[in-house]
């Protein structure tokens, strides 16, 4: 029984991660997220799973992102009955975020059958939120720096990632038939350094296989002032009497801008206007990062006080109900939306975009990466008119760009956290980037670091033994 890699997802793109590691007759998985984007990445949702649901035994969660999380009720619901590994607070967050993703995706269906303006008949939801609500039952929490054993051969731990609230990256120890061992680190999302909120991704010296995110595998962000930018976008749009419309996901990124934006009204430096959170996974998730002030960085959980979150900037109003969200669109005066989803794909922010893209006098700020074929992307990069809800809709308000505000790692920081490694790793997998970013990163690692690299395609399965020395009394690896 041997040792295999196999990539069932992120491969040469940023959606849909799934790697599977068989060992020993275990079969692991880390993480199990939702393809999102071009429709032929979107449609492997659907299609039958590449193995057997119940051939996995276990799942190893880095974080709570749909598109690290977001496909475990549809895997539920076609026979996984396994145990799911997070830490505590990454638990926390898919509680809501897994019901929420299955309560858009049953609303997606209600209204895209009530319109007529889908393609199947009926249109049905990929999961539902009872599937959801099951699948939580069998996620187990395991705290940060604490080795747990899967088994007497597979051993793990989480380390602080810095992506978001809970994120990890996850060191795996595994046990030979000869009692050696080998290591498997999984990246995971890796945040930036000197973020704003949270701290930085925790160094690693060590392993024979690395499975590395690429996400901004080819570039630098911008050196910008975020609040310099963030206030040149509002007073602009105030100046128009127009609205200021952030999609942003509703774990990670609405919580930075709120702490961005309180900084701002603190200084006195943008216009004493509302600004509202309208999505119900966004303020769960808020309520949620304001829980966990231990995990912030020291700088932001020493300016708190009892009962006074950071996260929480003043003038702040939250749209839980249909009711409430419909209400802001009937205000006249500038206000400052955040909505979800990130992507433009699904949820509320496709309602005001579908208002608010026509105005001259309004932005649209991204403020998060926008995946390939995403409708934030095609808006992001220049086009004019856009389908929402079946109808074309003009874009003639300001678009606007602050990546920056990015809570992935670009080159530069993907490399000084390579760079805390004792020696290279027998073989690192570059996963969850586009082409074009994992590419340049393939031949930077080379040229810079002299390590061995590979871009697995979709559901390449790898023999690690044959990167690893024989075992001890067999000549050859097992």
């Amino acid at each position: 029984m041997g040792s295999f890699l196999q990539f069932a997802g992120a491969t040469r793109t940023v959606t849909g991660t799934k790697h599977i590691i068989q060992h020993r007759g275990k079969v692991v998985m880390l993480d199990c997220g939702l393809f999102q984007g071009l429709k032929e990445l979107r449609v492997r949702n659907w299609e039958p799973f590449p193995l057997p649901a119940g051939y996995v035994d276990d799942i190893i969660l880095s974080h709570a992102h749909i598109d690290h999380t977001g496909f475990l009720p549809r895997f539920f619901a076609h026979g996984f009955d396994g145990r799911i590994f997070t830490t505590p607070s990454t638990h926390d967050l898919c509680e809501i975020m897994l019901p929420d993703s299955a309560h858009i995706q049953e609303e997606d269906a209600r209204y895209a059958n009530k319109e007529g303006f889908s393609k199947h008949a009926p249109a049905e939801p990929l999961y539902t939120i009872d599937d959801a609500e099951r699948v939580l039952e069998k996620f187990q929490d395991v705290p940060y720096g604490s080795a747990f054993s899967i088994n007497k051969n597979i051993q793990f731990e989480f380390v602080d990632a810095g992506h978001i609230l809970g994120s990890s990256i996850v060191r795996l120890t595994m046990r030979r038939e000869d009692e050696s061992t080998f290591r498997v680190v999984f990246s995971g999302d890796l945040g930036r350094y000197g973020e704003s909120i949270l701290p930085d991704p925790t160094a690693v010296d060590e392993t024979d296989f690395l499975i590395m995110e690429s996400t901004y595998g080819d570039r630098i962000h911008q050196d910008v002032d975020i609040q310099a930018e963030l206030d040149d976008v509002i007073s602009r749009t105030v100046r128009r009497g127009g609205k200021v419309v952030i999609p942003a996901f509703a774990v990670g990124r609405t919580q930075e801008i709120l702490y961005q934006l309180r900084a701002l009204q603190e200084a006195q430096r943008i216009p004493k206007i509302p600004v509202y959170i309208d999505s119900p996974l966004a303020i769960k998730a808020t309520k949620i990062f304001c829980d966990y002030p231990e995990r912030f960085d020291p700088e932001v959980s020493r300016g708190s006080r009892p009962g006074d979150c950071r996260l929480l900037c003043h003038n702040l109003h939250v749209a839980s109900s249909v009711q409430d969200s419909m209400a802001i669109n009937t205000i006249d005066e500038p206000v400052i939306i955040i909505s979800a989803s990130g992507m433009c794909e699904a949820g509320r922010i496709l309602h005001h975009l579908k208002l608010k893209l026509p105005d001259r006098r309004n932005t649209v700020l991204f403020v998060g990466y926008q995946a390939e074929g995403t409708r934030g992307r095609r808006i992001l990069d220049g086009e004019r008119e856009v389908k929402i809800h079946g109808e074309n809709v003009p874009v003639r308000a300001e678009i606007r760009s602050i990546d920056a505000f990015s809570a992935h790692a670009d080159s530069g920081e993907l490399f000084r956290w390579m760079g805390n490694f004792r020696r290279p790793p027998r073989m690192t997998f570059l996963v969850h980037g586009e082409w074009e970013q994992m590419r340049a990163l393939e031949a930077q690692i080379r040229e810079r670091l002299g390590w061995a690299v590979q871009i697995p395609a979709y559901l390449e399965k790898v023999d690690l033994d044959k990167y690893l020395p024989p075992m001890a009394g067999d000549g050859q690896a097992v």
